[in-house]
């Protein structure tokens, strides 16, 4: 900037130079600044993308690439948010992801921190039940080979659904009219919301612990997906498929199926339908019965009626002979049967008589006085012989062990101490065999062949060994 200067004899210029004032930014502080400049201008968006390098963290975070034909953006879904997720983001997923736009200071990076994410096209409720299906069929739940017949006549059935629905009121209605003895026990459970997955997956284990049912019936009335999704879940399924007793899915209409319809063991329609199918032998047996009641009567009434027509035409007194000839038949029978009887028992009677009279003539030919003397004769010599065995045992015994004593005494200590040796013993209770064990003053114990003494050392005398 040039400022002139007037004076009234000369004319003088100033130069200033120009001020500029350099601010430096520490790292930390302008990523902060940058990433809160971002946030509060992107604080909550939309982004579409596919998803790529997808990366689940132990810590339960989800991390990938949200990425178009031109970009790519960072994107951590943290694990709160991932747990609300209804279907698992894969790559090649075309998604919408709503979020914050941040910058994560660590790296420099920005990145998007999702809070949902739908897939473009179906929905997410339909792409979980698609990934759930292909995942437990990989598996073989949905095998035919492991799948159980149900029994033919239950005595007892077990029913998941809520109490105080329809359902459980048209089960009941329909098996009470088509099989009135069949037991009804009814395992309460919530059948939509948050609580539903944990209390079916309850009332499965309980009835299999129980054992008081045959089968298990799983059931609730039609509804949108959302109030089927506790049937969709993989924890209701895998409990239906560890399930030791044959379970029936009736879950929603005729036009819904769930994951539950394709693990159970049969897959009812409706919750009636699953009644008619429990009761279809007892009652197609209820109606074969009726059928042949119905066939019965009518057969006996068409005999009733040409007995009758016969009767009618047989003349009176001629119908009285016949009658009477009948009894006398019958009445002669019954006494030729008597008669035979009569004959039978005598006869009976007369060999028991034979047999017991040859046991007496047998009795008294062997005189059983005589035999039980002669015995004891046998007895009398069994026992002397054995008397004198035992007293020539003990002899040799006896013998034996005094030449072992013999010998112990001669090989005793106690032997050499009676002939006037004596053992010398330190305090300690060791053998004194040399003088160098000893020392002036030491207590010493001898032992004599009658008894002890102690005594104290006064001198010790070693003797010299000569030298060769």
């Amino acid at each position: 900037m040039i400022r002139p200067e007037t004076s009234t004899r000369q004319l003088d210029f100033t130069f200033e130079e120009p001020k500029s004032v350099r601010r430096i930014w520490p790292v930390r502080e302008l990523v902060s600044h940058v990433c809160e400049q971002v946030e509060q201008e992107y604080g909550d968006i939309w982004v579409e993308g596919e998803i790529s390098n997808f990366r689940p963290a132990p810590s339960g975070h989800l991390y990938f690439t949200l990425k178009d034909a031109d970009a790519q953006l960072p994107v951590v879904l943290f694990r709160r948010q991932a747990l609300l997720l209804r279907f698992k983001p894969e790559d090649g997923l075309h998604v919408l992801v709503r979020g914050r736009v941040s910058v994560y200071a660590q790296r420099g990076q920005l990145q998007l921190v999702g809070e949902t994410i739908e897939p473009v096209g179906a929905g997410s409720l339909q792409l979980a039940f698609e990934q759930l299906k292909e995942k437990l069929k990989a598996e073989g739940l949905f095998d035919s080979a492991r799948k159980r017949p149900l029994p033919t006549f239950p005595r007892t059935v077990g029913i998941v659904t809520s109490p105080t629905g329809a359902v459980i009121r048209d089960f009941l209605n329909i098996v009470g009219r088509r099989h009135a003895g069949l037991n009804v026990v009814l395992c309460p459970a919530a059948v939509q919301g948050e609580q539903a997955i944990s209390e079916v997956e309850t009332a499965l284990a309980h009835l299999n612990a129980s054992g008081l049912v045959d089968v298990i019936v799983v059931a609730r009335g039609g509804g949108s997906a959302e109030d089927l999704n506790a049937f969709n879940s993989e924890r209701v399924a895998r409990s239906i498929a560890a399930s030791r007793l044959p379970v029936v899915s009736a879950v929603g209409h005729e036009t819904d199926f769930t994951i539950a319809d394709f693990v159970a063991d049969l897959r009812a329609p409706t919750p009636s339908a699953a009644a008619e199918l429990i009761t279809e032998a007892q009652d197609q047996i209820g109606e074969r019965v009726a059928n042949q009641t119905s066939r019965l009567e009518r057969a006996a009434r068409f005999q009733v009626m040409h007995a009758r027509q016969k009767v009618d035409s047989v003349p009176l007194d001629r119908a009285e002979r016949r009658i009477s000839g009948n009894l006398h038949r019958l009445t002669q029978r019954f006494d030729d049967v008597v008669f035979r009887m009569e004959e039978s028992v005598t006869g009976l009677i007369r060999a028991r008589q034979r047999e017991v009279a040859e046991l007496a003539a047998d009795v008294l030919h062997y005189e059983p006085r005589q035999r039980l003397a002669r015995v004891r004769e046998q007895v009398a010599v069994s026992q002397t012989r054995m008397e004198r065995s035992v007293e020539r045992t003990i002899r040799r015994a006896s013998a034996r062990v005094d030449g072992v004593e013999a010998r112990l005494r001669s090989l005793s200590p106690l032997a050499v101490l009676e002939r006037g040796y004596a053992l010398v013993l330190s305090n300690e209770g060791t053998v004194i065999r040399s003088t160098s064990q000893v020392a002036e003053g030491d207590r010493v114990r001898t032992r004599l062949s009658d008894g002890e003494f102690g005594s104290t050392v006064d001198d010790v005398g070693r003797k010299t060994k000569r030298k060769k």
